[in-house]
């Protein structure tokens, strides 16, 4: 039968759901004995199939006749690219790392800031006793998830069950670990549910598993356990307001984010065919549970979208279709809120509301431990959510006998994200990504940016926040509060007080959260731009304001890298006739935006600062401005800039102060005079040379990623340079320089339209599709992404069946 005969054939096989057969032509992967129902009852896969279609760089193109067999397709190929690190999820999700790695080993920090596995553990063993997850799916929609989002969670675990049974895992990660097993569609959710938290709840997880009261009464001692995550304050000892309120500062402040991103969509007034632009540049982790992962799913006539997804969510996260394109970046909102609990007279476990003693509802969780006794603690839940000993190992919040803490997290009620994430795949306009938003309000944590076909653009921070309005801000925050609110947008209310209660917005679908209406949007302007500052400078002709605090500032100093992606794509609209190759060439463009404002001021200061070291001069004279693989000295620049922004106070960098008037071009003329200046200079310089690396060494011979014995060189530059396309590596002088990717660059795309059924798109995943060291797609796209190239998607029909790569595979159960 000829080729194009038998694709046609498979071709109408998918469409009709008719598949029959089983090719097992997936990458080598896992074969684990069944040991039992883990938290919820397995599905069944029997009758579920898919077809997957396979093009260059491992990318599946998944076809199935419905959600549950589209979710099948989806679970069945994470789990060929990616077992070990999906299987590794659902041990956290379900509170069992301390039963197969050991207490005190720390998790990949992907489902939560947990220090510990017995601190994250303790939180999600907490997690499923209470049941939280499955009252959440017991919550009829709009406020909980859809029938489509269960059906595609059942049909992804009976995939990812399907592909454990029928192959063997090659990954030394896990081969023959007793740990890869199978999955219910209660464990996706869970997973789903950790996602949601990770603002909220996930970023406090130690604080809320060591959180003790100073005496509680009448309860039997606790035997003694693993090291507690951290110190119990002192009794009566209360945090000093202008120290938490610098430490709440730091632990939302974007240049200590361990995720960001850039994404700029452009209308059509801007456009050389008058259709929309986006250009999306999430920087997430290279390694672990929070990456990306790209497919394109197909139900036909009912949702065809092509992007990214979180590992182990059954939806297209980040990505596009024929008519619609959309990205996200963190933002700036802040998912939580604390309120302050004045304890009842003698009792610790009780906490005054209006002046009536209301009790603590106590949750003591037991998780197993490799080689030791089970660990046994209790933690302590109010009206307002889980008292806390502390937000970070920074912000300890303590509990005495008088006051304790409580946090409202209102994400974990809300599992509602991959419903807005389907409505975006079948969005046909940015009205239609609005109105997605507005009906699902399921994000947590991210901004949406999105442009489509006819040529408009769309900007909205709608995101699930506690409804911390500035007048309940100002009538109810404790003194500490008053503090932190400002500084950090992190509330403190007085929680002994009723009148104190954060309400309901009247269009939002869950009670204490901010309705559609409040949130910051900006239309059809020529670009909106985001680089995880607030929503101000979203255009900076057009800035947002009159939000509430707790969504972000306004008119305050901007980050370098929104001042460098502001003033490009502003030039960038201006400019006009522009195309996706433009999208191309600004994600490479390479420029840092501290060289530009900052390097000849250092230069021309240098002489004096290092009188004895001209190298040193030398090298920032001669640097580019650029972070280019090729680029001499600005590996010198980068060291250098770290050590002088870390060590001298904002304020006194620079000579000219930020103007509100001015945002982007403000601050700007380094003050050289000060005394850490010419310390960083000479302590960059002895690093450098500590190492054996040369000052204008160029950047890729020491800013690298090793992959099977091979090194690849990668350009882009730090959060500190302000680059676009960032690259946060991991320093290691012994090793030779940058020898590893911790954050940065992940899956990118940039798509337009040419008035032709086909969206025209480029994508690249910088750490490529698996994990795995044996397959061929552990580092192909890595490559790419170090040679600075792209991949051209393939969207339609056509396209797909014309991939030279194209591996069809039929998958049922």
């Amino acid at each position: 039968m000829h080729l194009r005969t038998r694709l046609t054939r498979l071709k109408h096989l998918a469409l009709t759901g008719a598949a029959l057969a089983v090719v097992t032509a997936t990458l080598p992967g896992a074969a684990a004995a069944d040991s039992g129902d883990r938290g919820g009852h397995r599905p069944s896969d029997r009758g579920l199939s898919a077809v997957i279609r396979y093009t260059e760089f491992g990318i599946p193109h998944i076809v199935a006749k419905d959600y549950a067999n589209l979710g099948f397709g989806t679970g069945w190929a994470q789990a060929a690219d990616q077992v070990c690190v999906l299987a590794d999820g659902f041990l956290t999700v379900n509170g069992e790392r301390s039963r197969y790695f050991g207490p005190s080993a720390a998790p990949d920090g992907s489902l939560s800031s947990a220090a510990t596995n017995v601190s994250s553990d303790l939180y999600f063993r907490g997690v499923k006793d209470a049941g939280t997850v499955e009252e959440l799916l017991r919550t009829p929609a709009p406020a909980g998830p859809s029938g489509d989002l269960k059906e595609l969670m059942r049909g992804w675990a009976a995939g990812y069950n399907a592909w454990l049974r029928k192959n063997r895992i090659t990954d030394p990660a896990c081969a023959g670990a007793d740990w890869v097993r199978p999955v219910s569609a209660l464990d996706v959710a869970r997973r789903g549910f950790a996602v949601s938290v990770l603002g909220g709840q996930g970023r406090a997880v130690d604080g809320i598993t060591a959180a003790r009261p100073p005496a509680a009464p009448s309860a039997a001692p606790e035997p003694a356990q693993a090291p507690e995550p951290e110190q119990a304050p002192e009794p009566e000892q209360a945090p000093d307001p202008a120290r938490t309120a610098e430490a709440a500062r730091a632990l939302f402040a974007a240049e200590n984010a361990t995720m960001g991103s850039n994404a700029v969509a452009f209308s059509g007034a801007t456009t050389a065919n008058g259709r929309g632009l986006l250009l999306g540049n999430p920087h997430y982790p290279w390694q672990g549970g929070r990456r990306f992962w790209q497919s394109q799913q197909t139900i036909p006539g009912e949702l065809n979208v092509s992007g990214a997804s979180l590992l182990g969510t059954t939806v297209v996260n980040i990505g596009f279709n024929d008519k619609v394109a959309w990205s996200h970046t963190v933002a700036t909102g802040v998912p939580l809120n604390l309120h302050q609990l004045t304890l009842a007279p003698g009792d610790p476990t009780s906490y005054l509301v209006d002046g009536r003693p209301e009790p603590m509802t106590a949750r003591t969780v037991t998780v197993p431990v490799k080689d030791g006794a089970p660990v046994t603690r209790t933690q302590w839940w109010t009206r307002y959510g889980p008292v806390v000993g502390g937000l970070g190992a920074q912000l300890p919040l303590p509990w005495t006998a008088t006051t304790a803490y409580a946090l409202n997290d209102p994400n974990a009620a809300n599992l509602r994200g991959s419903d807005t994430a389907l409505g975006f795949g079948k969005a046909r306009s940015t009205r239609d990504v609005a109105d997605t938003l507005r009906r699902t309000q399921g994000l947590p944590w991210v901004n949406t940016i999105a442009a489509d076909s006819a040529g408009h653009s769309y900007f909205s921070q709608s995101q699930v926040l506690p409804r911390i309005t500035d007048e309940l801000a100002q009538r109810c925050s404790t003194p500490l509060g008053r503090a932190t609110y400002p500084a950090s947008g992190v509330a403190v209310l007085d929680g002994s007080r009723s009148d104190c209660a954060l309400g309901s917005d009247p269009d939002a679908v869950q009670p204490g959260t901010f309705g559609p209406a409040r949130m910051p949007t900006l239309r059809d302007t020529p670009y909106v731009e985001n680089s995880n500052d607030s929503a101000w400078l979203t255009n900076a002709d057009r800035p947002l304001t009159g939000y509430e605090r707790i969504f972000g500032t306004t008119a305050t100093q901007r980050s370098l890298r929104t001042r460098g992606g502001v003033e490009d794509v502003a030039a960038m609209a201006d400019r006009g006739r522009l195309t996706v190759t433009d999208l191309q060439r600004q994600q490479f463009a390479n420029r840092a935006p501290a060289g530009d404002l900052a390097a000849a001021d250092v230069a021309a200061a240098c002489p004096t600062a290092l009188p004895d070291d001209p190298e040193v001069c030398r090298v920032i004279g001669a640097w580019d401005r650029t972070v280019n693989v090729e680029s001499r000295g600005a590996l010198f620049f980068d060291r250098f800039w770290r050590k002088f922004a870390g060590s001298v106070p904002q304020a006194e960098q620079w000579k000219v102060p930020f103007s509100a008037v001015d945002p982007v071009r403000t601050p700007h003329t380094v003050n050289t005079a000060t005394p850490g200046f010419a310390k960083a200079l000479r302590d960059a310089a002895a690093e450098l040379r500590a190492a054996g690396i040369p000052l204008d060494a160029p950047l890729g011979s020491h800013q690298f990623v090793v992959r099977n014995g091979e090194r690849i060189p990668v350009s882009g530059g730090t959060e500190a340079l302000g680059v676009w396309n960032k690259t946060e590596p991991v320093w290691n002088a012994a090793g030779g320089g940058y020898v590893e990717v911790a954050h940065g660059t992940s899956h990118v795309q940039a798509v337009g339209w040419d008035g032709g059924r086909c969206p025209v798109a480029r994508t690249l995943l910088s750490y490529s599709q698996s994990s795995n060291p044996a397959s061929p797609h552990y580092s192909d796209q890595t490559r790419l992404y170090a040679g600075e190239r792209w991949v051209t998607s393939r969207f339609c029909e056509k396209d797909i069946l014309r991939s030279p790569a194209l591996r069809v595979v039929v998958v049922r159960g």
